[in-house]
């Protein structure tokens, strides 16, 4: 789960400790309590207790508790069925378990500055009902 060269815990914010400030910590992270800033780690592991309140830079995420803020994570983000998140997720893989919560936006790939097209490739989907060519679209009214 830790990936290359991070194999076991190294530092634990236990159920009931709060936080404030900024954390780093050389290697991975577990988090039953309360943190109240900003954290880099290796990797970083919120228990189904654990509640983050700012933005989190690392290599890997499992999220089973709440996180308000933003995740910039360079391998995998994966949110727990009781996880809770509300912010944007920067990372190239990610697992929503069904039961998760999710409020916010996810960017899996890397800004490319293509000014043009600053979407990338998505086109917007056509409003339902009647489309100009007289086909209607497969959207049901009710």
């Amino acid at each position: 789960m830790f990936g290359k060269g991070s194999q076991k815990l190294e530092t634990i914010i236990g159920d009931g400790t709060t936080v404030a400030g900024e954390v780093r910590v050389g290697g991975t992270l577990r988090v039953d309590g309360s943190v109240e800033g900003d954290i880099q780690a290796d990797w970083v592991v919120v228990g189904e207790t654990g509640k983050i309140r700012g933005n989190t830079r690392t290599r890997g995420m499992v999220v089973g508790g709440s996180v308000e803020g933003n995740i910039e994570a360079s391998e995998m983000v994966d949110l727990k069925e009781k996880a809770r998140m509300a912010g944007e997720i920067h990372a190239p893989k990610l697992t929503v378990t069904e039961g998760a919560l999710f409020d916010g936006q996810t960017r899996m790939q890397e800004d490319r500055g293509n000014p043009e097209t600053p979407e990338g490739n998505v086109r917007p989907l056509p409003p339902p009902g009647p489309r100009p060519d007289g086909i209607s679209s497969p959207v049901r009214r009710r």
